[in-house]
């Protein structure tokens, strides 16, 4: 269901962008994928992934916290993705 007002400063879904930060060999990572591309396939929202041996600057931020999950640039959380709490975060 479309809600026919949005609060002022609210972003349609296929306007945010949700990042998974993971490294190779990582089952959490595959998992947190799933979830991620089921939750925004769902909703059309863009997602990307970074691997964080290819970026030293993410490798020292997040390498005890992997897979991390960003929502437009601002962690949303890390180790296990919850499916209702992302789509929350992407429709609110």
């Amino acid at each position: 269901m479309t809600p026919l007002f949005r609060r002022s400063g609210a972003r349609a879904p296929q306007e945010r962008l949700v990042t998974l930060i993971r490294k190779p060999g990582c089952h959490l990572c595959d998992d947190a994928q799933i979830v991620i591309e089921k939750v925004c396939a769902d909703l059309g929202v863009p997602w990307e992934q970074k691997d964080i041996t290819e970026d030293r600057q993410l490798h020292d931020e997040y390498w005890e916290q992997i897979p991390v999950v960003l929502v437009d640039g601002e962690q949303h959380t890390f180790w296990r993705v919850n499916e209702d709490r992302l789509r929350r975060a992407l429709t609110d």
